[in-house]
């Protein structure tokens, strides 16, 4: 039963269910304390010891319904087959052979042959669907597969009745047998499969081009926007807690000691300044590149953690604040509806700047990042440069992102080489991937050195 173990913690942790060792050595002991009679005390058990919220038990629970699932072969004997199998009895590699338990319905030696055999032929293994019919046959073949055939080719050459007979009817158990095997490669499939094929879509997704994605990848996009974010997050709060914990100030803690006698009462740490970001951030909502305002907004909000101030602002041709919307809503929907609200219009980017200099310029010091997602087409209406020098000199980095390729940065009404001497950064940003090494890069730049 341990191996049973090992296999079903696998199978949690390839549906994204953490296990650590420690939670694994406790499963096994719970699992002991119980026993396997009572079903519903089992999973309880290791629901018990192996899920940590409300997300991870119902996970669970499919997992382990799936994993322990014992449905296979599960048919009622006949009085015809088991006089089949007497024929079986005294042929060579009669009793115990495939043959033999097919005819008879021993559902318990099947189910346990199936497991041996799919252990054997390494099925838990399996990563893609087209490995399916491969490892099923292999699977069979573990199990005795070309015994059952070659008794088959036997009875059908036989001219009596009985012969006849046995040859159909096992015949048709090999053709049950391979709907079994398929069942439960499949679900094996979905076992242990699921996470990578998970994490292929995934690592498409996130080299597809923001402005390309679907409708129905929209949730998978969020989840992996919030997963990036909350790595990078846990990243830089390593990097804060680590630099807070300072270094012995020696040279102060003898200042200090003089009034004891020169006895160290008073350690005195060395302390750092820790800047937090404080950033501002300007999307164009505009038709062409809403979407990825979008997934820029949702990546910020998500760094709440390691972000001291963030100043959301959103355009076509007029600049909105959007921080309050997205502080009382939830921010994939609150993204939605400023889009909504204010987005899929043409663009001026001079009257933009303009309002964000009314608004925000004054709040913008060394201590600020100014973010600019846009395409930089200005539909040929003044780009207003001198405000993007105003905001260059008051800012501690300007960093421009730009959903279309560099190439495309001279032609038709793009302003972009003329915005770039302003900026720190100026860079083609089209995927999720570089987001989020621009936005690394970003929150690098605050860490003491």
């Amino acid at each position: 039963m341990q191996r049973t173990m090992e296999s079903f913690i696998r199978a949690l942790r390839a549906q994204d269910i953490r296990v650590s060792p420690a939670e694994a050595i406790d499963a096994h002991e719970a699992a002991q304390m119980v026993g396997y009679a009572d079903r519903t005390l089992f999973r309880d058990a290791l629901a018990t010891t192996l899920a940590k919220s409300a997300q991870e038990v119902a996970t669970f629970d499919n997992v382990f319904e799936t994993f322990f699932k014992r449905d296979e072969f599960l048919k009622t004997a006949d009085a015809a087959d088991e006089a089949l199998a007497e024929e079986l009895d005294g042929q060579e590699g009669g009793e115990g052979d495939l043959a033999h338990m097919l005819l008879e319905h021993d559902d318990a030696a099947l189910a346990q042959a199936m497991e041996a055999a799919a252990e054997r032929a390494n099925v838990a293994e399996i990563r893609l669907s087209s490995q399916r019919r491969l490892l099923t046959r292999r699977m069979l073949d573990e199990m005795g597969l070309g015994g059952l055939e070659r008794r088959i080719a036997d009875a059908g050459k036989r001219e009596d009745e009985t012969g006849k007979r046995l040859a159909q009817r096992l015949a048709k158990a090999r053709e049950d047998l391979f709907a079994e095997a398929g069942r439960y490669v499949e679900r094996q499939h979905e076992l242990y499969a699921g996470e990578s094929g998970r994490k292929l879509r995934e690592d498409v997704l996130a080299n597809q081009r923001l402005t390309a994605i679907d409708e129905h990848e929209l949730a998978t996009m969020q989840r992996l926007v919030r997963r990036m974010a909350k790595n990078l997050a846990s990243k830089y709060s390593r990097h804060i807690r680590r630099s807070r914990r300072g270094q012995l100030d020696v040279r102060r803690t003898i200042r200090k000691s003089l009034g004891h006698g020169g006895l160290p009462f008073d350690l005195i740490w060395k302390s750092k300044t820790i800047d937090r970001p404080s950033i501002a951030v300007m999307c164009d909502v505009s038709g062409s590149v809403a979407q990825a305002a979008h997934f820029l907004l949702l990546f910020l909000y998500s760094l709440n953690e390691v972000v001291e101030r963030l100043d959301a602002f959103a355009f076509s041709n007029r600049l909105v604040a959007v921080g309050d919307i997205l502080n009382d809503e939830a921010v994939s929907d609150a993204i939605a509806m400023v889009i909504k609200r204010i987005g899929m219009r043409s663009t001026d980017y001079g009257l933009a700047l303009e309002d964000f200099c009314a608004l925000e310029l004054a709040k913008v010091d060394k201590k600020t990042t100014v973010i600019i997602l846009g395409d930089g087409r200005t539909n040929y209406v003044n780009p207003r440069l001198d405000l993007m020098r105003a905001i260059s000199e008051r800012a501690r980095a300007v960093i421009w992102l730009n959903p279309e390729p560099e190439s495309l940065w001279t032609r038709g009404d793009s302003e972009m080489e003329r915005y770039k001497r302003f900026c720190t950064v100026a860079k083609p940003c089209a995927t999720l991937n570089e987001l989020e090494r621009i936005i690394d890069d970003v929150l690098r730049t605050y860490m003491p050195k």
